[in-house]
């Protein structure tokens, strides 16, 4: 293993020397209003040499070993206005230029079928996050192609998320983060992968990147189906205030607002601060009483003529109560309505602190240089009854989660391109460190959300990750991409039991190398053809890692995807995968229950289907379709089925942004039927929803109405095939527990801008 990333390190630095160097130009990007650097942009070169290059993550780009001449530059960015530059290039000399893009409405035939595979995976996101309002945080992880979630624990719980014939849970199977920090909790105290993502505000979103599949090497732990990654404003254009009102006792307010704002000083700098606070009573019978609050701040700042610096602060808290999932046979008896409960006294609190530090610098050979540290201070304290008086028949089987939790982590990588042999090399080499330190993780049998009945589980976890990755790009001619990648990973695992009489300290350490391969060939300007493989993982929970003495920490995923993407029309876009995941066998840790679970091995494979058409300047359609299937390995055929992995799920849509001011959108989701127990005898049933968005919009002012479920369909939104037993009942049941889904909501909102 050494001997491999010497051997990468090695290569990386002795490149260099053979590249060959005439003159160079070196550029930035910037928006003119805020003075943001504009990472992703398309820099096109013509003259004695013709190439295309993309803006880093400080806007800058750089073309090396140019011979003397004239050369024009043509900067393009979806959203902005098309630039066009000249540059003087002189022997041994690097040009300058600054350019300043102009926002300009959206223009489909601008998007590019990129020969960059990092680009490519942006422009999707870009796109549609543009295009749909955004109301909550929920709406902007639905944005993901084949992403479904459902809450069922009265709001404040994290959503449970369904991708690529996943029941992922709350997250182990997909790794998420908002500006570099992780939003997934490890060895959680309700289950492995927790992520909570209430503390994000959606008006600060910027854009969001994602990725399906375990293919890509500066991800790993936990993106196994894929990773989401959300990046938030580093200015404002205007100041904001949002009022928003509706259905069930429902109010939200934001406000964002400008702290500093000198773009135009020879070091820009902005700093801003946003806040959020939202009530609702849910339409439930049982009112929720569903409080959260939120709070963002962030400066940016150049403190260098090629040095950026982004510190941020967040707080976030929350607190619910819940209806829980409810039993089908208590709604058909009339024991209770859609909208009741069998235990009320279900809900929680959790809140979380996060600081962030990161800084960029651009290196005078091009190269790019990153480094973030991080820091979250987190709380959680959760109570739920799934069973009723299965177990405890008179008081109940209330149970209670609690944790408290100190994240610590750096991110850094050092980005560089490189000339040889008439290849065209982009190596990123990076390392990953995170600590979780997480002070009294319990399980508790609990009555009334008052009374304590009986610890079952209580203990300390400290988790040690570091990766290192290298990541190369090589460009082989102007059509054809190789993407080796290389990843190691070290764990180290801690959890003291402290319901023992003594102290009972268990330690495991692990480690494992992941390897990964993406073609890509761009045929033409039209059509993009690639193939990715590689291997992920997702670490197991500690508390099954020690009890298995480190027999199963870290499942192995094995994922293929092959696909295109193609440009029908100027205005039509289209992409198609084909994929297969296979995953190891794990012990899962059931925080519900404090028992280690196998799950055995699976194996799910499917394809993915998108388009993208503008029919009009002002309107915009898109759908995405996804198939999959999920099958458990070395089960009897019939046997074999992965409770609640859904066959077909879709969502698109049309938005539209008439010059006059209206905006908006008419949506749909849907989600097919799914097997709720491994035969299948069992089944969740499937929804199709309509949701539609209204606004009128002007420069100083926005008025609009959201309506979710437009056409007031009954449905559930989370359904899990449960044994359970009711007061009065003698034997328990075990059937379709459900909670129900929103009705027809309406909310209005109006926002001003100065």
């Amino acid at each position: 293993m050494k001997s491999i990333f010497t051997g990468c390190f090695f290569l990386l630095f002795i490149l260099p020397a053979f590249a060959l160097h005439n003159g160079s130009i070196r550029g930035s990007v910037f928006d003119v209003s805020s003075k943001s650097p504009l990472p992703g942009a398309s820099v096109l070169l013509s003259g004695a040499v013709n190439a295309r290059t993309y803006t880093d993550e400080l806007g800058f780009y750089q073309f090396s070993g140019l011979p003397a001449g004239v050369y024009t530059i043509t900067i393009n960015y979806l959203g902005f206005k098309s630039v066009t530059e000249q540059a003087e290039v002189r022997d041994s000399e690097t040009s300058t230029i600054k350019s300043f893009l102009t926002p300009a409405p959206i223009e489909l035939k601008n998007v590019e079928i990129s020969a960059d595979p990092d680009i490519s995976r942006q422009t999707i996101p870009a796109l549609d996050i543009n295009l749909r309002p955004v109301n909550t945080s929920q709406d902007v992880l639905r944005m993901v192609p084949g992403l479904f979630i459902a809450q069922h624990a009265g709001g404040g719980k994290a959503e449970q998320i369904f991708l690529r014939g996943f029941d992922i849970d709350h997250g182990t199977d997909i790794a998420l983060d908002v500006d570099g920090i992780p939003v997934n909790m490890v060895s959680h105290a309700h289950g492995q992968g927790y992520a909570d993502l209430h503390f994000l505000i959606p008006e600060t979103v910027e854009r969001v990147q994602f990725a399906k599949g375990p293919y890509y090497a500066p991800r790993g732990n936990l993106a196994t189906a894929g990773y989401v990654g959300f990046q938030t404003k580093n200015a404002l254009d205007k100041n904001l205030l949002k009022v928003s009102a509706g259905q069930f006792n429902s109010f939200r307010t934001v406000g964002a607002f400008k702290l500093l704002d000198k773009p135009e000083a020879a070091r820009p700098q902005n700093a801003y601060i946003a806040t959020e606070y939202f009530y609702s009573d849910g339409y439930f019978d049982s009112p929720q009483a569903y409080n959260r609050f939120s709070t963002f701040l962030k400066y940016n700042a150049a403190i260098g003529n090629n040095t950026y610096l982004n510190a941020s602060l967040g707080a976030f808290t929350s607190r619910w109560d819940a209806s829980g999932q409810i039993p089908d046979r208590a709604v058909q008896s009339g024991q209770i309505g859609r909208f009741g409960a069998i235990d009320d006294t279900e809900g929680g609190s959790t809140s979380r602190g996060n600081l962030n530090f990161r800084l960029a610098t651009a290196l005078p050979d091009g190269a790019l240089l990153k480094n973030q540290l991080y820091f979250s201070r987190y709380n959680f304290e959760l109570y739920s009854n799934f069973t009723f008086f299965l177990n405890d028949p008179v008081n109940g089987d209330q149970i209670r989660q609690k944790e408290q939790r100190n994240l610590l982590g750096y991110n850094g990588a050092y980005t560089r391109a490189d000339k040889w042999n008439g290849t065209e090399w982009q190596t990123e080499v990076g390392v990953n460190f995170r600590y979780d330190a997480i002070k009294d993780n319990e399980l508790s049998h609990t009555k009334g959300r008052q009374e304590l009945l009986e610890r079952r589980a209580l203990g300390d976890v400290n988790e040690y990750n570091l990766g290192i990755y290298l990541d190369e790009k090589i460009k082989l001619g102007s059509r054809f991409i190789l993407n080796p990648g290389l990843r190691f990973d070290q764990f180290q695992f801690l959890y003291v039991d402290k319901l023992q009489a003594s102290y009972d300290r268990k330690i495991v350490a692990s480690s494992l190398v992941s390897p990964k391969l993406n073609l890509y060939y761009t045929w033409n300007e039209r059509l993009q053809l690639f193939a990715n493989s590689g291997y992920g993982f997702h670490s197991n929970d500690t508390r099954v890692v020690t009890a298995q003495n480190g027999r199963e920490t870290l499942p192995r995923a094995l994922g293929f995807e092959a696909g295109a993407t193609v440009k029908v029309l100027p205005r039509l876009l289209f992409t198609f995968g084909a994929w297969r995941l296979h995953l190891d066998q794990e012990f899962v840790y059931v925080g519900d229950e404090a028992v280690v679970e196998p799950s055995g091995k699976t194996t799910r494979q499917g394809l993915d289907f998108a388009a993208r058409w503008q029919l009009a300047p002002w309107l915009f359609a898109d759908a995405d379709l996804n198939y999959t299937l999920a099958r458990a390995d070395d089960t009897p055929e019939g046997e074999n089925y992965i409770p609640l992995a859904a066959a077909w799920t879709s969502i698109g849509g049309l938005s539209f942004n008439c010059k006059n001011g209206i905006n908006g959108s008419l949506r749909y989701r849907y989600l097919g039927d799914r097997p709720a127990n491994e035969d299948n005898s069992v089944v969740a049933q499937g929804y199709f929803l309509t949701d539609i968005v209204l606004n009128y919009t002007r420069s100083r002012f926005e008025i609009g109405v959201a309506i979710q479920n437009l056409f007031n369909r009954a449905w559930n939104e989370a359904q899990f095939d449960t044994e359970s037993r009711l007061f009065d009942e003698l034997e328990p049941v075990s059937e379709i527990h459900f909670t129900p889904g929103t009705p027809f909501s309406l909310m209005g909102h109006a926002s001003i801008f100065f």
